[in-house]
């Protein structure tokens, strides 16, 4: 391996060769795209040589199958793993350059939606810090998830333009590309078959290596971007229809364009489920290709290659697999079926039936006329290996893609432990009857590289002063800390800590929000997903009510406390952007009032990402997962709070189950019903009404937003919210808002006890060890993908 370099050297090199630049002259991204490469050098350095050890070993792959990969920016992640991070503040420091600016240049990928995306970017460090040879799959979207603003309130939607500048980290494979095909027709000949699709395109590759904890290991990130196979058409162009000549490449670009376009069009559904399948295409292609130079006999492919679903969105890899290996490769149905389950496994996300895919048949049959056929034999041969199934894969003319995905799995798993056992019970009952030892759990995780080391340097430093630096890839020695919480002077350090890291957040919050609020006030976070059932709704009325009790009684000893909200809503999910625009009205109305200004602020930060999260979970005070119970699959927000010290009020719902065991009840504000009771509630007649009647605050709140107290030119304004929570409820915010109101006033009243809630915060770092995403990889691992570490090897 050729010696690299000092940092310092590398950086003045790239600005001098690569960007063609002196130190004098170079703006702001030419630092910053210079500082990418020379840590991009060394990450390369052991991403070819994980490469090559994992060819010399023969080792089984790990290949994780995601139409989201939330990564975010990706410079501080690569500094921080490569213990790079004195070093690079020296350099930039000598030329007069500031750190923080620099990494801050750089834009946010946002190419993942939430949880779902930033938990496969975690997956992904993660398995590199293991070193299980890994791959992850996704689409290069262009524009990723929209940019966020608001006018007059309202979410407003725009392009995310994260490549208008040079990206640092991502290697374009142009000598690696795979056809993808729609449309056509199926030839049937005897015993042979062959799909011969009317729509191609290309997919072709750019891969980013992942780098993990010093350094030790680096995986691929795979993300397909669509070209046209023919992309200009001369004649066309020479006849003097310019836009014409190039359509073939526009409409090829079209599949990587854009992170989940709206799918309440005909036209979007069937974009949707294009991209879905050029993902899923162009991965198994370059997975066999790959496993073919290396091991050639088919039947070794489940010995050798694991691939891991990420939800349904993936699923159709099932179907795919076994139309290569029978239609192509000519080996027998049932044996291609074997093989394939031996390979594929699938992670449920949800319990949601609309969050469960299921695409129209006709849409389904026109775009992959191969693949319902093969849906359909598969479905065939599972009723008759299972006599007693009653589910099809298709019913009500849908193809049930979370039905497809359980019966093309060898394991399916939960992501925590009250997920997984209401999977066995609800959504999948009949086929875990059918197949009990399937279903498996493995609780998410996140990274603590990023989410406590790197965005939390503060508290990091204290833990590292305290116990040393093996935490950072055994988080579990976080429980080293108990004896110091038992500190009264430790204490207070750490809670220095959180209010240096608020002092920041609310400078920051001032600069570029216009937002003045008082560090010393509670920071209570919702930062997730706008959807009914994460209940922002249900944060957005108390909030009122307690605006109006503090109207009421102003001199009452009030805790003052900030609301802070920021997330999105998808496009096409107008109950959820009215959610959004309450929250900012009513903000507009509180904020303004200086009777409550002393006790009480609210925001909602726009444009949501992983960078914004990275400023705000550190300084958060309070962590809100106030989902209805049994609808939240697992949550990796609340791990994250929990980890830098933010005590958690929420329901017994995904994975809040666990970090109370961990953290201990007396460190948790617990409300709400359990998911048995959320059940029994939905078939008590008038239930929302029964709330209601019950709790005088819950009315007035309502009756406020109803009457248009908050948006006074528009009284009718969100008579859509009031009259579902009135009415059906479903998500039964008024049935648990009495019990989150008592909640919040123990908050407020632990708050108001500073030692009491340090220890409270400190309780939660220390016992939050078992939440890393290297625990999770571990058990995915041995219980699911049979892979081994390389590292040593």
């Amino acid at each position: 391996m050729t010696k690299l370099p000092s940092l310092r050297e590398s950086i003045l090199q790239h600005l001098r060769y690569s960007f063609g630049k002196d130190p004098e002259h170079a703006i702001l991204e030419d630092w910053r795209m210079a500082v990418s490469y020379a840590v991009r050098d060394r990450i390369t350095d052991a991403w070819i040589n994980a490469t090559h050890r994992t060819y010399d070993t023969g080792a089984k792959r790990v290949y994780y199958l995601s139409m989201e990969f939330l990564i975010g920016r990706l410079l501080e992640d690569g500094i921080v793993n490569l213990e790079l991070v004195d070093e690079a503040r020296a350099v930039l420091a000598e030329f007069g350059k500031d750190y923080q600016a620099v990494l801050a240049d750089e834009p946010d990928a946002a190419l993942g939606n939430g949880g779902l995306g930033r938990l496969a970017a975690c997956f992904l460090e993660s398995l590199s810090t293991l070193g299980c040879p890994a791959h992850g799959y996704g689409i290069r979207y262009e524009h990723g998830l929209f940019r966020q603003s608001f006018v007059d309130g309202r979410q407003v939607e725009m392009p995310e333009h994260w490549l208008e500048q040079r990206h640092a980290w991502e290697f374009e494979r142009p000598e690696v590309r795979y056809r993808v095909g729609f449309g056509g027709h199926v030839d049937t000949r005897g015993e042979t078959v062959r799909w011969y699709p009317a729509e191609e395109v290309e997919a072709e590759a750019f891969d980013t290596p992942v780098v993990g904890w010093k350094g030790r290991w680096a995986n691929t990130l795979r993300l397909w971007s669509g070209r046209a196979i023919h992309p200009f058409d001369l004649d066309r162009f020479n006849h003097g229809d310019y836009a014409g000549a190039a359509q073939p490449e526009a409409l090829a670009r079209t599949i990587s364009r854009v992170l989940y376009p709206d799918d309440t069009t005909e036209q979007g559904k069937e974009l949707r489920l294009k991209q879905e399948y050029f993902l899923t295409c162009a991965a198994l292609r370059d997975i066999l290709r790959r496993f073919n130079n290396q091991f050639g006999d088919l039947r070794k492919l489940p010995a050798k290659v694991a691939i891991q679903l990420n939800d349904t969105h993936p699923a159709i890899a099932g179907p795919e697999l076994v139309r290569v290996l029978h239609d192509e490769r000519g080996l027998p149905f049932d044996d291609a079926l074997e093989i394939a389950q031996g390979c594929l496994s699938y992670t449920n996300h949800t319990l949601l039936p609309e969050a469960l895919e299921a695409w129209d048949e006709s849409l389904f049959g026109r775009l992959l006329p191969r693949h319902i056929q093969l849906i359909d034999r598969i479905d065939a041969t599972h009723a008759a290996r299972n006599p007693s199934r009653q589910q099809s894969m298709r019913a009500d003319h849908q193809v049930k893609m979370g039905q497809l995905s359980f019966v093309m799995a060898h394991k399916v798993n939960g992501v925590s432990a009250l997920h997984t056992d209401l999977m066995k019970s609800t959504v999948f009952s009949e086929l875990h009857r059918l197949h009990p030892d399937r279903i498996v759990n493995q609780t998410n995780g996140v990274t603590p590289r990023r989410w406590l080391l790197g965005c939390n340097p503060r508290l990091a430093s204290l833990i590292t002063e305290s116990i040393g630096e093996a935490w950072v890839d055994d988080l579990d020695q976080l429980t080293r800390l108990e004896p110091n919480v038992q500190d009264a002077a430790w204490l207070d350090r750490y809670a220095q800590v959180k209010r240096d890291n608020k002092v920041d957040l609310a400078n920051w919050m001032a600069r570029h929000h216009g937002v003045h609020v008082d560090p010393d006030m509670l920071f209570d976070v919702q930062i997730k997903r706008l959807h009914e059932y994460k209940r922002q709704h249900l944060n957005i009325l108390e909030t009122i009510a307690l605006w109006s009790e503090i109207r009421d009684n102003p001199e009452a000893g009030w805790t003052p406390r900030l609301k802070l909200f920021a997330g999105k809503a998808a496009p096409g999910y107008f109950f959820a952007k009215d959610i959004i625009r309450l929250i900012n009205d009513a903000a507009a109305v509180i904020n303004a009032d200086p009777v409550t200004a002393p006790y009480l602020k609210v925001a909602f930060l726009p444009n949501y990402n992983v960078s914004l999260a990275e400023r705000l979970v550190p300084a958060a005070d309070l962590s809100e997962q106030i989902s209805t119970a049994g609808k939240e699959a697992s949550g990796t927000g609340n791990m994250k709070f929990a980890l830098n010290g933010a005590p958690t009020v929420g329901t017994l719902d995904g994975a809040n189950v666990e970090i109370r065991e961990h953290v201990g009840a007396e460190n948790f504000f617990l409300f709400g019903m359990t998911a048995e009771e959320v059940m029994e509630r939905r078939h008590v007649d008038g239930h929302a009404w029964r709330a209601i009647e019950a709790d005088p605050r819950l009315r007035r709140a309502l009756d406020l937003i109803r009457d248009g107290r908050f948006s006074p030119q528009d009284p009718g304004r969100y008579h859509g919210i009031t009259g579902n929570l009135e009415g059906p409820d479903y998500f039964l915010v008024c049935s648990d808002f009495t019990d989150y109101w008592r909640a919040q006033r123990e908050v407020d009243a632990a708050f108001a006890d500073r030692s009491r809630w340090s220890r409270m915060a400190a309780w939660n770092t220390a016992r939050s060890g078992w939440f890393s995403s290297d625990r999770t990889i571990r058990g995915y691992m041995a219980d699911i993908w049979n892979a081994q570490s390389l590292i040593g090897a």
